[in-house]
């Protein structure tokens, strides 16, 4: 090899990752631009808001967000965790110093890129709190002017009752009120949103997690201002073999299924020792040696150890190097997903997938 080709070796050595032809380049994973969207917020009422008491939060909404939660009186802020994909679940402690009165009402927030959902928890977090004397009252003479909320019907739509299809709820009712739908078997409830005066309507994703069976106990609640009525599901959750539809949205079966977008492939480099550069350095001493004579013969050596021991470090480095995977899921709901693995999955783009528990299925 002549010494121009010894030379342009060592240089070639010397470049970065990102210019050696070849190289994998993750792509940047980003998620949907659409606004993002809250369709049920609960906690698990406690009996007394000590310290050490846990106030266990979910929440229900479009997947792929920050999740926080607000507490008045609290000293922190809680996150919560995306469990499965939409579901979000988070445990606050009381401390000492907290300060929560029995009619906190809790705000959640859901930010997705740079937008904002918001919604006020539905309920106390004492069950026997935030009613006066005086509003007892007011809700019994509400009652018996015929002003309480009303519910005419509550139905569903059945499905499968299997990870990632959809159960779509409607209630006829009292206009301009706040509906809501709680599944035996379930954690949190699931809003409902007024599609028309007096008609609401909502589908609730199954997870993985649920315990639902076709004849769970599912009510629904109807509230104006804190008056509420509530009315329990007479039919069953299961789709008989031989049964249509009965609700629009139906259709639109399964939430947690979509198609791969872009597999990435991210290379973390590892890091070098000093066997490398001792290597690299007697390589690059030798290859310094060869050029120039005299004093000049020796600086070359010494600057040919130093280049020689910083590229034998790169060349330990890069031999050393792993790959990761990155796949990115478009959701039939518009959401993204990003699911990492530390071997090649095996996933194309265009291949249809199921997310589950956090990782892919292949969805048939």
């Amino acid at each position: 090899m002549s010494l121009s080709q010894k030379l342009f070796l060592a240089l070639f050595v010397l470049l970065p990752l990102s210019a050696v032809p070849g190289a994998a380049v993750a792509q940047q994973s980003g998620y949907s631009n659409a606004a993002p969207r809250i369709g049920g917020f609960d906690v698990k009422q406690v009996r007394k808001l000590t310290p050490g008491t846990e106030l266990n939060f979910t929440m229900y909404g479009t997947p792929g967000g920050i999740a926080i939660v607000s507490v008045p009186g609290a000293t922190g802020r809680l996150l919560l965790e995306e469990r499965e994909t939409g579901f979000y679940e988070g445990i606050y402690t009381i401390k000492t110093a907290d300060r929560i009165p029995n009619n906190s009402r809790v705000t959640a927030n859901l930010r997705l890129g740079n937008q904002v959902a918001s919604v006020v928890l539905d309920e106390y977090l004492i069950a026997s709190a935030g009613k006066t004397q005086a509003q007892l009252k007011a809700d019994a003479e509400a009652a018996a002017a015929d002003r309480s909320p009303r519910i005419d019907h509550f139905e569903v739509a059945p499905n499968q009752l299997t990870t990632g299809y959809d159960l779509g709820f409607t209630l006829y009712g009292t206009p301009q009120a706040k509906a809501s739908v709680k599944i035996a078997g379930v954690k949190g409830r699931i809003f409902l949103d007024e599609t028309r005066d007096g008609v609401y309507e909502g589908v609730y994703t199954i997870k993985s997690a649920d315990r639902i069976a076709a004849d769970s106990k599912v009510t629904a609640n109807l509230r104006v201002g804190d008056v509420r009525t509530s009315a329990v599901l007479g039919k069953s959750l299961l789709a008989s073999s031989n049964s249509a539809p009965n609700n629009r949205r139906a259709a639109r079966h399964c939430a947690n299924c979509g198609v791969v977008e872009a597999v990435n492939v991210i290379e973390v480099k590892g890091e070098g020792n000093y066997l490398g550069m001792i290597a690299g350095g007697l390589a690059g001493a030798l290859l310094g040696h060869q050029v120039g004579g005299g004093s000049g013969k020796q600086i070359a050596t010494v600057a040919g150890a130093a280049g020689g021991a910083y590229a034998g470090n790169e060349v330990e480095k890069r031999m050393k190097t792993k790959k990761h995977y990155e796949v990115i899921t478009r959701l039939e709901n518009g959401g993204t997903q990003a699911i990492p693995y530390e071997t090649d999955p095996g996933y194309k783009v265009g291949d249809k997938v199921r997310v589950e528990n956090g990782t892919l299925v292949r969805n048939q």
